[in-house]
């Protein structure tokens, strides 16, 4: 595991085509087009921060930026709608170019007038979603005994509808897919970028460091009752290591850690320290997180980090497996932004969207790389946490008085969650943290009516 130490001698450049963790060491609408915007857009009031560094990494004015990110989101409630209403037929939804078309792809050729009809493109293919996430949880289940050798990441990829395994050679692609009785039908074996490793090195994107001896960087803030504390990555830290802050002051320790298998811990902060909605903007204006909703593939993604800052690139494929030199990590989310040494742990965020941390990747920022990070709702869910956000109770945005019900903003749903609100029950379509007024029945593209 590389750590980040905090003695200059030890501050390495990551070498191009190494993989690494990022920082030791850091009722949706019957028809799916009607559905409104909702306040998940968060096209607006974007930090000049992330904008410079969308324009720096994909070359987009301020305007371009916000209107991406606008489209972005609509697809994506759009694709929620469908992915409910074609049911085993999905086979997932991208958008790509920055008008952010919407592809969305199925295995019933009679579904495609439904998706024209919602705006999008059809796309006729062989597998199923749901085949494909299956083959992959059979490598996953292999994995989880024994990391595979030669085999660094393995993840579903709707754009071709395969699973792709990465090899260093073929022979080990081909053990792996027999010990887990995957199909090569289902499989696309492409080579290895490289090996994975750990990126050694309460604000999302600010340094800490652990028992004095290594750096890595705030995820989200967050609070588990009254109790404040952040996310990062799990190769950070294990449960009972002290924390120290970016002005080497005591801040707090470990409370739950996972690694390898998933990449997230938590660590509870003294009362000297205050969890803000913000991830830095390191110069540029911090970021403000409204809410935790999923990006979808093809959508712009930003990530902060206290070694290199702030860089922006695509989501390429979620549901990713990455085996580093200390074992196999599932359910990543596979990017094409950069990072180094010191940046684990740290912020993705799309448009004002919390995404996941920053685990590990290939290349550094002065030459490009691949960078996988940990969704956070997971991580939330895992430890009972509740991500801090700009809204509360108060926010005029939300009615001065809830109807009753099991629906509580502050909640993290995963898809098929169901709540009471009112008189009514609802189905989650989209995994989110709910925020004040986005109840089931004002969000559409988030709840199905029962």
């Amino acid at each position: 595991m590389l750590r980040r130490r905090a003695m200059a001698a030890c501050a390495a450049t990551v070498a191009v085509g190494a993989l690494a963790l990022a920082g030791l060491t850091g009722t949706a609408s019957a028809d799916p087009a009607a559905a409104p915007s909702t306040p998940v857009a968060g096209a607006e009031g974007l930090s000049p921060g992330l904008l410079k560094a969308m324009r720096r990494d994909l070359g987009l004015t301020a305007a371009q930026a916000r209107t991406r990110i606008g489209e972005e989101t609509r697809a994506a409630a759009v694709a929620a709608g469908l992915r409910h209403s074609l049911g085993a037929g999905f086979a997932g939804a991208r958008v790509s170019g920055d008008a952010a078309e919407l592809t969305v792809a199925t295995t019933d050729a009679s579904d495609t007038a439904r998706i024209t009809e919602a705006g999008a493109r059809a796309v006729v293919v062989g597998h199923s979603l749901a085949e494909l996430t299956s083959a992959k949880a059979a490598l996953d289940r292999v994995a989880l005994h024994r990391a595979p050798k030669n085999i660094p990441v393995w993840y579903v990829d709707v754009r071709t509808n395969r699973v792709v395994v990465e090899a260093g050679r073929s022979g080990a692609a081909e053990a792996f897919l027999a010990e887990a009785g995957v199909s090569a039908s289902l499989v696309t074996v492409s080579q290895a970028a490289g090996q994975p490793r750990t990126f050694t090195d309460l604000r999302g994107g600010d340094a800490y460091y652990m028992n004095g001896s290594g750096r890595c960087s705030i995820g989200f803030p967050v609070k588990r009752g009254t109790q404040g504390g952040f996310v990062s990555a799990g190769h950070c830290g294990t449960p009972g290591v002290s924390t120290s802050g970016y002005n080497q002051q005591a801040q707090g320790s470990f409370q739950g850690s996972t690694f390898p298998g998933r990449d997230y811990s938590w660590v509870a902060a003294n009362t000297g320290w205050t969890p803000r909605p913000l991830v830095n903007g390191y110069g540029n204006g911090d970021v403000t997180v409204t809410g935790s909703t999923e990006a979808l593939e093809g959508s712009s993604v930003c990530r902060s980090g206290s070694t290199t800052g702030w860089h922006c690139g695509t989501v390429q494929q979620r549901n990713s497996s990455v085996t580093y030199q200390e074992g196999t990590v599932s359910g990543v989310t596979r990017t094409n932004v950069c990072a180094e040494p010191g940046d684990s742990g740290g912020s993705f965020v799309s448009g004002s969207q919390a995404q996941g941390v920053t685990s590990g990747g290939t290349g550094n920022c002065s030459q490009g790389g691949t960078t996988y990070f940990q969704p956070v709702n997971p991580a939330l869910q895992a430890y009972g946490l509740t991500l801090v956000t700009s809204g509360t109770p108060t926010d005029p945005s939300g009615p001065p008085t809830e109807p009753g019900g099991s629906w509580a903003a502050g909640t993290v749903y995963a898809a098929g969650d169901v709540v009471t609100y009112g008189s009514g029950s609802y189905r989650c379509l989209q995994g989110h943290q709910a925020q004040p007024g986005w109840t089931p029945v004002n969000v559409p593209a988030l709840w199905q009516a029962l």
